[in-house]
């Protein structure tokens, strides 16, 4: 629908004509910030850019924003109290027991809150600021998901909602839903989560059933065609119980500190099974449990050791998995997740499983195990064996760089025999080979060509030549890390390759690491499971992942 778009540039032409030809300057400036104020609307409703307004998580809009669009945020203030007092519908009103439709709440408001005893405000508007609920002292839950008027909101969006709204009625807490008016995207947000409830009735059913109480309710034709869309395609189902299977020793005892501030960010959107781990009941033990209940998700809360254990019951199943990062390294979360989980992980992983959106990726096999991340000789595994628990729990991520250093300080060079899928079997002198499905860039010795893929249903292997300087090598991998590719002609000390099986035999015993854990066999073989594990992965990251796939780049 390209009405919207279409007026608001017509608005701010019409200003920049008035601009060109007004003499009086301070006319002028006022008609040029007219002009931009509705040109920058305009274009946000043509790329459905709701964010434009930059709406904070408790309901405000920053000072900045509302002087550069005050003359749109006037104009709409203004056409929304014409509405307002031409409107006969009350601005409260109970569409099912529990359940309220609302236009912009005002504190002339807040007597009808009580009376209702409301406890949960959803407002989709994204131009006005809200009430502030913890200035008037109301224990109110409140959360905005900004949509543009007449717009639709994104299925991220409404999956969020369902699952809020939903978690608040199970708690007993009545919720209000509302816009501007109450007429469109309140009225959008209603009917989604009737219909989840109610996946036996029809979107015109459902609207049918709202218009009986709030007589002004509309959806215009872009929205009753999403509604419709979604509910065929049996999108708007609730999917809120989830088991959370924690490390309370993970990292430096982390979950201690950090388990409020996860049930805070999680509770209002997961109905939470919790349970910790122990020696006797470990991640993969209550895995097991967990998938006889048939949750929505199982979230894994600890290090790369817990994750690996939780997720090694759900490859080859349909069961989704979300991580909390709580270990030293968190270098599959990073992989999945990006920079955000090194600088706050916990509320960047949490908002993945709020608001992400499910990736299938791959895993492997590595002697009969679960391999999630990789698996390594030489460098990798002395630099595990030397960063003991004691070391990560005194310096934390720099044990692993200390142990990295001392492990090229003795650059120990082992010869293997590998076998690469069918091929003839070649034997390898090396310091350091890894076979990696994931790697973040901060797993130095994986990026031979950069962050492996770990959608593309193939193994990268890495080693360094024993005969140069290592610490040439390194310089060279952090290069192929930070440009994320290799160029053949152009490298001396790192070679690389891809597979979807790999053997390693030698005359000893093989001493390697498997996904942070040291192990021991006589034989190493590695093989690549495509597309076996469902993941919660924040969803700009996946669509930046598919937009690099299009165009046959590798994935950052």
């Amino acid at each position: 629908m390209l009405l919207q778009p279409n007026l608001y540039l017509l608005i701010a032409m019409v200003f920049m004509f008035f601009t060109i030809v007004t003499a009086d300057n301070y006319f002028r400036w006022a008609w040029l910030w007219t002009s931009f104020s509705f040109f920058c609307v305009s274009l946000a409703y043509l790329l459905n850019k709701p964010a434009i307004f930059r709406k904070r998580e408790d309901g405000t809009i920053p000072y900045f924003i509302r002087w550069a669009f005050w003359p749109f945020l006037w104009a709409t203030q203004l056409f929304n109290a014409i509405a307002r007092s031409n409107d006969e519908a009350p601005a409260i009103q109970e569409i099912e027991p529990g359940l309220f439709l609302a236009r912009r709440l005002f504190p002339s408001d807040l007597h009808t809150i009580k009376h209702h005893n409301i406890g949960a405000v959803l407002d989709v508007t994204a131009e006005f600021n809200s009430l502030n609920w913890t200035l008037l002292g109301e224990d109110i839950d409140y959360l905005n998901l900004p949509v543009l008027d007449h717009s639709t909101p994104s299925d991220v969006q409404v999956q969020r909602a369902l699952n809020w709204i939903h978690t608040h009625r199970k708690d007993g807490r009545s919720v209000i839903v509302h816009c501007a008016l109450g007429r469109g995207r309140s009225v959008f947000m209603m009917a989604a989560y009737l219909l989840s409830q109610h996946p036996e009735k029809t979107p015109a059913w459902v609207i049918k059933h709202i218009k009986q109480v709030r007589k002004s309710a509309h959806l215009n034709k872009k929205q009753f065609h999403r509604l419709s869309e979604m509910h065929h395609a049996k999108q708007l189902i609730v999917r809120n119980s989830a088991w959370l299977i924690a490390n309370p020793v993970a990292g430096t005892r982390q979950w201690e500190q950090s388990k409020a501030r996860i049930l805070e960010l999680l509770s209002p959107y997961y109905d939470l099974t919790i349970r910790t781990t122990t020696k006797d009941y470990n991640g993969s033990y209550w895995a097991k449990r967990a998938l006889t209940k048939k949750p929505d998700l199982i979230i894994g809360c600890g290090g790369d050791g817990t994750i690996a254990e939780v997720a090694q019951e759900l490859v080859n199943t349909q069961m989704k998995l979300g991580i909390i990062p709580l270990g030293t390294a968190n270098a599959l979360s990073y992989a999945l997740c990006g920079i955000g989980v090194k600088l706050d992980p916990i509320d960047t992983a949490c908002m993945a499983l709020i608001e992400g959106v499910e990736s299938r990726i791959d895993t492997a096999r590595c002697n009969d195990e679960v391999m999630l991340l990789l698996s390594g000789v030489g460098f990798e595994q002395q630099m595990i064996e030397k960063a003991d628990r004691s070391k990560k729990n005194d310096s934390g991520q720099l044990a692993y760089l200390q142990g990295l250093s001392e492990a090229v300080s003795d650059n120990v060079t082992k010869t293997y025999q590998v076998t690469i899928d069918d091929e003839e079997t070649f034997e390898l002198a090396t310091p350091s080979l890894t076979i990696a499905n994931a790697a973040p860039v901060t797993t130095l010795l994986a990026q031979g060509r950069g962050a492996p893929d770990l959608t593309d249903g193939l193994l990268d292997l890495t080693w360094l030549v024993p005969d140069r300087p290592q610490i040439l090598n390194l310089m060279e991998l952090i290069g192929h890390g930070l440009r994320n590719r290799l160029d053949p002609h152009d490298y001396e000390g790192v070679n690389h390759m891809t597979a979807y099986r790999v053997k390693i035999e030698s005359e000893e015993d093989i001493d390697y690491v498997l996904d942070g854990e040291e192990r021991t066999a006589d034989v190493l073989t590695v093989e690549v499971v495509p597309k076996s594990l469902t993941v919660l992965v924040p969803a700009k990251l996946e669509a930046q992942r598919d937009k690099f796939k299009e165009k046959g780049e590798p994935t950052p």
